[in-house]
């Protein structure tokens, strides 16, 4: 079953919007918030219509602002909300875990966003040597906290440069999943229904979309190119600028979102969001080695902050049943958007508490649709058709792991062995999560994963290109044959 959307719910999310009834509020002064785990879209950008996708001032705005209001909440010393034991002024690099695709947009967010959360120390960082005397640090106490790359091998093209972004498209059962999608009759029917529309655009961007892509095909590449012109080209240099009447913006979003809706998720076939599975058992990895650390270590993994695309978000929130809180979470998350899970306990702690019984925590969702502020800051919300927005540890483990993918057996199981490196004989549920009694994903595990998601995104991604781009793959003999006939190689257009 596949969904159609044309209008973005997601724009119902602004800064001052009033609280949906999905909404719940955030937490109480008197919990104690243990550790939390921050999954962030990348802020402004440029077009993916032009390479090189370029990162910009807007967008290092957003997310360092987005860092800013984080710290309020969990670093700041005054904080109510402050996660217990984390350092407030100059990071303990043990307390973070911060992690990115190996791209110029998101690892770039990702180290603004950590200067928003740790910003210079000032004279806090000076340090006197044993000669008497007192040295600086350079840029008034800049922090250096390091970015790691999701995997270690990793596609050197840039994410943001392709026109189709799934976490998930590494996984030949996915990406042949999405592919499914194209031959649908809900797909046949909105681009028959939209092709009017997108054709009386035209004068609008046909220097870069022809009249023969001007289709639902390509809803998401089109509506990104309109967008970043409406964000940063005075409307007299638009052509045709007064065709984009409000109404128009709203369907063009709308069905970019249902486009990359139904490539990232759907119910019968759960295989298409991987991305989210995976994000699931990192999840609950990441919550579960905070919660069986000792409450006085302080040295102890706090604060987890992982930069990704929106495709990931779409597969998460259709795996975690998000929309039957808020239709809004069909849409396309905008720029510098956020979603939490805060590890949280009412248990009374003292300096004399060890450990704290799994009994006495609770996980807390919650999501903001672009950068966090004090305009617009994250808002709870419950997950898997719960009433309650935090869910009991065991509850919340439980529920992530009907589709967390938490081993490398279990993602072979649910994605093929694509380059011939899984294990044989996998026989483990794609739909189990299979990471022990804590539900989680170890780090070397979600190395393996990341590494067959990365070593296979290029086959992957590229059967997609040709099938959308209606292109064909020529072999190198082939191609020398036809030279030698004086026959031009060629590809051929949809």
């Amino acid at each position: 079953m596949q969904l159609a959307l044309f209008l973005l719910p997601g724009a119902l999310l602004l800064p001052g919007a009033l609280l949906l009834p999905g909404a719940l509020p955030l937490a109480a002064a008197a919990e104690t918030v243990l550790g939390a785990y921050i999954f962030h879209r990348h802020g402004d950008r440029t077009t993916k219509s032009y390479s090189p996708v370029i990162f910009t001032p807007l967008g290092a705005e957003q997310v360092f602002s987005s860092g800013s209001w984080y710290r309020s909440r969990y670093v700041a010393a005054d904080s109510l909300s402050k996660i217990n034991g984390i350092a407030s002024d100059i990071a303990l690099l043990s307390q973070l875990a911060v992690t990115s695709p190996i791209d110029n947009v998101l690892q770039s967010s990702a180290q603004v966003f950590l200067q928003g959360l740790y910003p210079p120390a000032g004279s806090v960082s000076a340090q006197k040597l044993a000669n008497g005397t007192t040295v600086n640090s350079p840029l008034n106490g800049y922090q250096y906290i390091p970015v790691n790359a999701v995997t270690a091998a990793a596609s050197s093209k840039n994410s943001e440069e392709t026109g189709w972004l799934q976490g998930g498209s590494g996984c030949s059962n996915a990406v042949a999943s999405s592919n499914n999608y194209f031959y649908s009759t809900e797909y046949f029917t909105t681009l028959s229904n939209t092709q009017t529309f997108y054709q009386s655009l035209l004068p609008v961007y046909n220097t870069t979309f022809p009249a023969d892509k001007a289709n639902f095909k390509n809803a998401y590449t089109i509506y990104d190119y309109v967008h970043v012109s409406q964000i940063h080209n005075d409307s007299s240099t638009i052509p045709s600028n007064d065709l984009l009447t409000p109404s128009t913006l709203s369907q063009l979003s709308g069905l970019a979102s249902t486009h990359e809706w139904n490539l990232a998720y759907n119910i019968t076939d759960p295989v298409r969001a991987i991305a989210g599975s995976v994000l699931a058992a990192q999840i609950l990895q990441s919550l579960d080695s905070t919660l069986s650390a000792p409450i006085t270590k302080r040295s102890a993994q706090k604060l987890t902050i992982q930069f990704g695309p929106y495709g990931t978000f779409m597969s998460f929130f259709g795996l975690s049943q998000a929309p039957a809180a808020s239709d809004e979470f069909y849409g396309i998350v905008d720029y510098a958007s956020s979603m939490t899970f805060e590890l949280v306990t009412n248990a009374t702690l003292s300096s004399d508490t060890a450990t704290i019984s799994p009994d006495d925590v609770s996980v807390r969702f919650l999501f903001v649709n672009g950068t966090a502020s004090a305009a617009n800051p994250p808002r709870a919300f419950p997950l898997f058709g719960q009433k309650e927005s935090t869910l009991p540890w065991k509850t919340f483990t439980a529920e992530m792991n009907k589709f967390a993918i938490g081993t490398t057996e279990a993602w072979c199981h649910a994605c093929g062995d694509v380059l011939g490196t899984c294990p044989s004989g996998s026989s483990v549920s794609a739909q189990s999560g299979d990471g022990g009694s804590s539900g989680g994903i170890s780090r070397p595990v979600a190395g393996v994963i990341g590494a067959l998601v990365t070593l296979a995104v290029i086959l992957g991604l590229e059967g997609l290109i040709l099938l959308v781009a209606g292109l064909r793959l020529v072999k190198k003999k082939t191609l020398s044959k036809e030279i030698s006939n004086n026959e031009v190689a060629h590809t051929s257009k949809a």
